[in-house]
């Protein structure tokens, strides 16, 4: 590279630029190609005492830094060198790039701050770095995860006893610190909350041991084991604003109300739209959401509808067809809600809302599809009851009359007086409303063809919850004590936040399955002295350098080069 001197004939300015030279490898010709525009001269005299010769300095390190990156490396092994005990070859860069969000989101601020004031002697930051990035590569129990701390390029002066102190100091601070993020989030990517999608999942515990948290409930997963209700908000674009915890005997409708609660008193969101599934569809939730001057889109159970309802959605009139296999109708329709009052009476109120009602001939065969296992299962149960019990004829049951089950033991009860029989009827019943769905909405005004597709939106917190389950294997947790528990939460919530900025910082081009397995991949291993052999680079890390600045291409990097990248992502 030099320094280009461009004298205009016409005006006698001289204007600089940093130019590149190289020869064309078709035409074997001499180019150059324009690095940097500096400007005119008689301009950069204003701020440069001597521009020509600062440029020129300038230009001679960028060339030496160039020499130096094209310079070969020789590497002399031993043919029987062998590896010693215990010794770790073999590290992950590829966590720069959740080092660079995690630390744009500023926590490492927050901890350092919160920290400072306390007598602990451990570094809460190095920590939470630790169990974000092990949870988001190589997820495991904390146990594993502080023996393989060696990983990173990153600084683990602690114990593993201070890692489990510190759980207590994160749940301290688990509050302050969703609210944090949610305020840098806020700042830096103006967080649309305009529609706020909301779910519960539960996460279990391979324990029989319960407690005030963990309790025996309705499993997602049909699983006896104690689980904890986990309540997740999320905003328009798919990134979380704030979770909490529930005893695993919550039902998903009670958590509602306490989290909308926090989320208007602590985060400042204004009037926002609720968007959840049916499991929150009931007369307190939506007088209390409406109450606090807030909107609604829920779906609604037809089948669980009473028989005016089911009327309305079976008759035709009024559908328009979209396409061949997908029609709407909406009304907007008074409907009787029953609330609890402050005193525990129960009270009817009156809602105006719309009810948008649409058939799916995809979703009919899906529906069809679904109910084939349990239909087989409920055939082979008539044959042969003694193979079944509660648990094991579940969601076979309701297709066979004259079941019934011994309160204490499970069994099936069965005698000669009272055959089992295939419900034929129930199934027409099922069968006839397949394919249909209602969702309610206090937003009249909105076209249905919007709130459909609004409402379709609660897939993405569907998938977050996949991702903490999959990705994050955020269960079964192994954890007992309930600060502990709270504060395993808390990274997990951090490393999904991380995950999902990181996802929309790649403009949603790849799953993030698969950008973190790419990041997991970008490792290497020790090869002599201090340099690292790195082996693996796809189109996943190639627009991580396009969109976020972090060459992860190089094959052969010195310790010293591997430093100063990770140094740069640490810069807000």
């Amino acid at each position: 590279m030099f320094l280009r001197k461009m004298k205009n004939k016409k005006t006698g300015r001289t204007y600089l630029s940093i130019v590149h030279s190289y020869r064309d490898k078709e035409t074997k010709k001499t180019r150059s190609k324009t690095i940097k525009s500096l400007g005119y001269l008689d301009e950069l005299e204003k701020e440069y005492d001597d521009p020509i010769s600062y440029f020129e300095k300038e230009i001679a390190q960028m060339n030496k830094q160039q020499e130096e990156e094209r310079s070969s490396i020789s590497i002399n092994l031993e043919k029987g060198q062998r590896i010693q005990v215990d010794e770790t070859n073999r590290k992950n860069l590829g966590y720069a790039a959740l080092s660079k969000i995690y630390h744009e989101l500023g926590i490492h601020t927050f901890l350092i701050n919160k920290q400072r004031h306390t007598k602990n002697d451990y570094d809460a930051n190095s920590i939470m770095k630790l169990l974000v990035f092990a949870r988001l590569l190589y997820p495991a129990s904390k146990k594993k995860t502080y023996d393989n701390k060696e990983l990173f390029f990153e600084k683990t002066d602690f114990s593993l006893d201070d890692l489990y102190r510190c759980l207590s100091f994160f749940n301290k601070h688990k509050d302050a610190l969703q609210l944090w993020i949610h305020e840098r989030i806020k700042e830096q990517h103006g967080r649309n909350t305009s529609l706020v999608y909301y779910d519960v999942t539960n996460y279990y515990f391979e324990i029989d041991e319960q407690d005030e948290l963990r309790r025996k409930g309705v499993s997602k997963e049909h699983r006896p084991d104690p689980i904890v209700q986990m309540g997740l908000f999320m905003d328009t674009d798919g990134i979380p604003i704030t979770y909490g915890l529930y005893s695993g005997n919550t039902l998903d409708k009670q958590t509602l109300i306490p989290m909308l609660g926090n989320i208007q008193r602590n985060f400042s969101l204004g009037k926002t739209i609720v968007v959840a599934d049916k499991g929150m569809t009931t007369g307190d939730n939506i007088w209390y959401t409406l109450s606090a001057k807030n909107g609604y889109i829920l779906s609604y159970s037809i089948r669980g509808a009473n028989q005016k309802f089911k009327e309305y959605v079976l008759d035709q009139n009024d559908y328009r067809s979209i396409g061949d296999d997908f029609k709407i109708k909406s009304r907007l329709y008074p409907r009787e809600i029953t609330v609890t009052a402050k005193s525990g009476k129960k009270i009817k109120k009156t809602v105006d809302e719309k009810q948008v009602i649409f058939y799916s001939r995809k979703y009919a065969l899906k529906a069809k599809a679904d109910r084939a296992a349990a239909l087989e299962k409920a055939k082979d149960l008539i044959n042969n009851p003694s193979k079944y019990n509660r648990a094991t004829a579940f969601g076979a049951a309701k297709y066979v009359k004259n079941l019934t089950f011994d309160s204490k033991t499970g069994e099936i009860l069965n005698s000669a007086k009272q055959s089992l029989f295939f419900d034929e009827e129930k199934l027409r019943k099922e069968e006839e409303l397949d394919g249909y769905y209602a969702i309610l909405t206090s937003e009249y005004q909105e076209s249905d063809e919007r709130i459909v597709e609004i409402y379709r939106g609660l897939w993405k917190i569907e998938e977050s919850f996949k991702v903490t389950k999959s990705d994050l294997e955020s269960r079964p947790v192994y954890l007992s004590r309930q600060e502990h528990i709270e504060a395993h939460f808390l990274t997990c919530f951090v490393s999904l936040v991380i995950a999902r900025l990181l996802e929309y910082r790649l403009k949603g081009k790849y799953s993030i399955t698969t950008v973190l397995d790419s990041l997991r991949k970008a490792s290497c291993s020790h090869i002599q002295e201090n340099y690292y052999l790195f082996d693996h680079y796809d189109e996943v890390l190639s627009d991580i350098k396009k969109e976020m600045g972090i060459d992860l291409g190089k094959k052969c990097l010195s310790l010293g080069e591997i430093k100063k990248i990770l140094g740069a992502v640490k810069k807000e």
